[in-house]
C-alpha cells in the first residue's frame, strides 16, 4: 500500500510537470507567434552610407510596411565590426535585435584578433545570406596610374611609400589589400578607418593613395569620375560596372575576395522565429523593385536558408584563416 501511495504521488507530480512544461510551451508559442509586437533594431558596425547600411535600410523601410512595427538602424562602428556584434551576441533572442553580418565579423575577426569578445559562429543564430558585391580597387587619380600592372611597378619602385585604405581592419576590404600585397610581393602599408565616409575624403585629397571598398559604395564616384577604378576583385566582371576589368585579368590568376552580408540574429533564437525572419527576408529581397535598386548599385541579392548561409560562413572561415595565417598579422582587441 505504501509502495502504491509513493507511486502515486510520483505520477501525480510528473503530470504536473508535464502540465506545467505545456502550458509555459503554448504561452512561449504563443509569444512567438505575435512578433513582433514592438520596436525591432538592425545593427550595422559601419558607419552609414556603405553596403551593410544600404541593405539594412532596405529591410527596415518594407518590414515597418508589412509588420506595422518601428523598425531602425542603428549603426555601431568599431573594430572591424566587433562592436556592434558584441551588441547583438548579448542581447537577448527574442526577434527585436539584429544584425547585419559581414564576412569580417564571421569569418576574419576570429583569426586576426587575439581575443574576441564573442564566437564569430556559436554567439549568432543565422537567418539568411542578404546580398554580396565585389570589392574594388580606386586610386587618387594624381597617381597617374591606368591600370593595376601599373600600380604594381609603382609599387615596387616605392617599397612602403604608398599607403591603402579601408573601412576597417579585419574586413573583406582589408584582406583585399593583405591578399594584394601577398600575390604581388609589393609593401603597401594599410590605413583602417571607422567606414567609407572617413576613407574618401582622404582618397580624394591623396592622403591615401588608393582604397580598396565595395563597388556598390564607390560607383557613384566611379561614374563621376573624380577616383580611377583598376580592377574588381571577383573572378568575373561585374554587371553593374562590366568595364571595371577583374584582378586575374590582370596578371593575378585566381584572385577572389567577395564583400557578404547576412542577417543574423543573438544564439538560441526559437526556431519560430528563424523561420518567420528567413521568410519575411526572403519576401522582401525577392521583390523585383528592391532586386533592381539593390543590383543597380552593385549589390546582388541572394537570399537562402540557414543551413546554406552556416555553409558559407565555415568555407571562408577556412579560406581567410589561412591567408591571416600566411601574413601574420594579428591584433589586439
Amino acid at each position: 500500500m505504501i509502495i502504491a501511495l509513493k507511486a502515486f504521488k510520483h505520477l501525480a507530480i510528473l503530470l504536473s510537470c508535464l502540465a506545467f512544461n505545456s502550458g509555459a510551451q503554448a504561452q512561449t508559442s504563443q509569444a512567438h507567434a505575435a512578433w513582433p509586437k514592438q520596436a525591432i533594431r538592425i545593427v550595422v558596425t559601419f558607419t552609414p552610407g556603405g553596403a551593410p547600411d544600404i541593405l539594412a535600410r532596405v529591410l527596415a523601410e518594407s518590414w515597418q510596411q508589412s509588420l506595422g512595427v518601428p523598425v531602425f538602424v542603428e549603426n555601431r562602428p568599431g573594430y572591424g565590426g566587433n562592436i556592434g556584434a558584441d551588441l547583438v551576441a548579448k542581447s537577448e533572442p527574442d526577434g527585436y535585435t539584429l544584425l547585419i553580418g559581414t564576412v569580417g565579423i564571421h569569418a576574419i575577426n576570429g583569426a586576426l584578433y587575439d581575443k574576441m569578445p564573442f564566437h564569430p559562429i556559436n554567439d549568432f543564430t543565422p537567418i539568411s545570406f542578404l546580398a554580396s558585391t565585389p570589392n574594388v580597387l580606386v586610386v587618387n587619380k594624381k597617381m597617374g596610374v591606368s591600370n593595376l600592372q601599373e600600380l604594381i611597378e609603382l609599387a615596387r619602385a616605392k617599397p612602403d611609400e604608398l599607403t591603402f585604405g579601408s573601412s576597417g581592419v579585419g574586413t573583406s576590404l582589408h584582406m583585399s589589400g593583405e591578399l594584394f600585397k601577398e600575390m604581388t610581393g609589393v609593401q603597401i602599408r594599410h590605413i583602417p578607418y571607422k567606414g567609407r565616409a572617413q576613407s574618401l575624403p582622404d582618397l580624394l585629397s591623396g592622403r591615401i593613395s588608393m582604397l580598396f571598398d565595395n563597388l556598390s559604395s564607390s560607383l557613384p564616384l566611379i561614374k563621376a569620375g573624380e577616383v580611377q577604378a583598376l580592377a574588381v576583385t571577383t573572378l568575373k566582371r561585374s554587371p553593374a560596372a562590366p568595364e571595371i576589368p577583374t584582378m586575374a585579368e590582370q596578371s593575378l590568376p585566381g584572385f577572389e575576395a567577395t564583400s557578404w552580408f547576412s542577417l543574423m540574429a543573438p544564439a538560441n533564437l526559437p526556431l519560430t522565429l528563424q523561420k518567420r525572419l528567413n521568410a519575411i527576408t526572403r519576401q522582401t529581397l525577392n521583390q523585383a523593385n528592391v532586386r533592381n535598386k539593390l543590383l543597380a548599385s552593385g549589390l546582388d541579392p541572394a537570399p537562402g536558408s540557414p543551413q546554406e548561409l552556416s555553409k558559407l560562413i565555415q568555407a571562408e572561415t577556412n579560406k581567410w584563416g589561412r591567408v591571416i595565417y600566411r601574413s601574420g598579422a594579428k591584433l589586439e582587441q
